[in-house]
């Protein structure tokens, strides 16, 4: 589109400087026609300028044009005023010098615009410069906010996430010392009730221990009733008679038997009276050894086997013989 409407400003730069020298070469009955067609073309020039650029680059771009123009007069009617008669040379030669004039001054009008324009456009190349570094400024500084603020929410969120780690923790710590005092207090109340389970069971055991000492009591004193009662005088005598042998002399249980039914006494009567008295028998074989050596030597052998014969024994014999040095 911009390479369109640069073809067009060229068709209408080349129309004005055209008509402009149309109307001073032709007729005076054309010429009016052809500087209204070059104003045409200059306008039109001039407005596809506009829409190429800016206002001021388009008013540049107008004096531009106007400049060619008088350069292309100045150019044609000094040929002219070669090339035509003497009469026409001297208005030749003042257009000429016309057109160079008012190059001249647009000359002049162009630089100082440009310098303007120039000044303008680094002004704002500065000014856009000075806008780009503040908003650059603006934006870094939005962008340090929003990273403050991020940060800012950042540390909020890990101080709450902290809290509350530390709260669950102690809340944590508060429940296992909760559920330890109450295992703690379990544990005291079940040992406290062993404890008193095994107490009662021990103060069961020791009645129970009690009510079968008395019961075993009062059935040994039933029994020892009942054996009394049962005692015949016969066994009575034997009891006596055997205390009263065992007061004098050593006697095994068999050799004490024999000695109550030599006296009379029946087996069973004999037998209660030996079984019915207080006597230590391994004692009794130490007293028989002692006797027999009193009055006889013997062998260690020899002394065991007589207190076997006398019905101690062997184990009593053996003792006996070795309380006595055999």
């Amino acid at each position: 589109m911009d390479a369109f409407l640069l073809i067009l400003m060229s068709l209408a730069l080349a129309g004005t400087i055209v008509f402009f020298v149309f109307a001073f070469v032709k007729g005076k009955n054309h010429r009016r026609r052809n500087f209204l067609k070059s104003g045409g073309c200059l306008y039109a020039s001039f407005v596809l300028a506009m829409f190429l650029g800016s206002e001021e680059g388009a008013f540049l771009t107008f004096l531009v044009i106007l400049m060619i123009t008088a350069l292309a007069g100045m150019v044609v009617f000094f040929i002219l005023a070669l090339v035509k008669g003497k009469g026409n040379r001297l208005r030749n030669f003042l257009i000429s010098g016309g057109c160079f004039l008012a190059l001249l001054v647009f000359a002049l009008i162009t630089g100082a615009m440009s310098e303007d324009v120039t000044v303008k456009e680094d002004a704002k190349a500065n000014a856009s410069v000075e806008e780009q570094e503040a908003e650059a400024k603006a934006k870094q500084e939005e962008e340090d906010k929003e990273r403050e603020a991020r940060e800012q929410a950042e540390k909020e969120q890990e101080a709450k996430e902290q809290a509350q780690k530390e709260k669950e923790e102690r809340e944590a710590r508060e429940q296992a010392q909760k559920e330890q005092e109450e295992r703690e207090a379990k544990e005291k109340a079940q040992k406290e009730q062993e404890a008193k389970e095994a107490e009662e069971q021990k103060k069961k055991e020791e009645e129970r221990k009690a009510k079968e000492e008395e019961e075993r009591k009062a059935k040994e004193e039933a029994e020892r009733k009942a054996k009394e009662d049962s005692v015949t005088v016969s066994q009575k005598q034997a009891v006596a008679m055997a205390e009263h042998y065992i007061n004098f002399m050593a006697f095994s249980k068999s050799g004490l038997i024999d000695q109550l039914e030599f006296e009379g006494f029946s087996t069973e009567d004999a037998t209660y009276g030996v079984e019915n008295i207080s006597v230590d028998w391994q004692e009794q074989a130490v007293i028989k050894a002692e006797e027999y050596l009193d009055f006889m030597a013997f062998s260690r052998q020899g002394l065991i086997e007589q207190l076997v014969f006398e019905g101690f024994s062997q184990e009593h014999a053996a003792y006996a013989a070795s309380q006595v040095g055999l």
